[in-house]
């Protein structure tokens, strides 16, 4: 059966973050996942955690300013120092907060610099974190991004993201899958989820078009979720969804597994 997180940064938004903890409890949930945790005093969020009994599953690295597009620094060349800086930031935060995985966006490559330069420093880069995240005991996981959403994102597909999990070489280095992503840039999910399965260390969802809870859109989640049980995926789901209202009334899809 499916273990589902809540994404708290994108459902219980009508509250301040602090308060969406509290919420994803109530409304059932044993997980949370979250984009970043750090513009928050880490004594603070951590006894919210405690409080909720929830465990946080899942966060990124820091990504570089969010706010004005940017979609993470680690194939940027000029940027190394920051990106290993913000692995040690990340790697505190996800010690104190008990979670087990980070994940990394490859991010958008600058314009002066070509394709290649930008892998290079990506796979370099991923090397440097999935060693210093495997000591730490954390798995270390790397999302593709559709380019609809995010163009110009440098790894767009799943077999882009284990093209360069491959080139980097650390055991400790697997695929973030998520559903949306990969529907818009690929489809053939199931088949996809099956081959692609041992190398997949954590997985997202929401349905397409609109990218809103599952039963909104195109993609047959009854069949999905249950095959992921058929094919032994026993991690957790992460509901990194639009809700189309409240969040509250956006978990009915949830029934059949619940």
């Amino acid at each position: 059966m499916p273990r589902f997180a809540a994404n708290l940064s994108f459902l219980f938004t009508e509250r301040p973050f602090l308060e969406r903890f509290g919420a994803a409890r109530s409304a059932g949930f044993a997980g949370v996942e979250f984009h970043f945790p750090y513009a928050f005093d880490r004594a603070a969020l951590a006894e919210v955690v405690l409080t909720s009994g929830l465990d946080v599953v899942l966060f990124n690295l820091p990504a570089g300013d969010w706010a004005a597009g940017e979609r993470g620094i680690a194939c940027h060349p000029r940027r190394i120092a920051e990106f290993q800086d913000g692995v040690g930031l990340a790697i505190d935060y996800a010690k104190l907060l008990g979670c087990p995985r980070l994940n990394c966006l490859a991010g958008i490559a600058p314009p002066q610099v070509d394709a290649d330069r930008a892998r290079e420093t990506l796979v370099e880069n991923l090397r440097f974190a999935a060693a210093v995240t495997q000591r730490a005991g954390i798995e270390l996981l790397v999302e593709p991004l559709n380019t609809r959403d995010t163009p110009g994102f440098l790894v767009a597909t799943s077999h882009a993201a284990l093209a360069v999990i491959e080139q980097a070489g650390l055991a400790n280095l697997k695929l973030q899958y998520d559903i949306y992503h990969a529907q818009v840039m690929e489809g053939d999910l199931a088949r996809s989820l099956r081959e692609k399965l041992p190398r997949i260390g954590h997985v997202q969802l929401a349905d397409n078009p609109g990218r809103n809870e599952p039963g909104t859109g195109e993609i047959n989640f009854p069949f999905l979720l249950d095959d992921l049980d058929r094919i032994g995926y026993a991690g957790w789901v992460g509901c990194e969804y639009k809700p189309s209202g409240r969040s509250e009334d956006s978990f009915a899809w949830m029934a059949r597994w619940r």
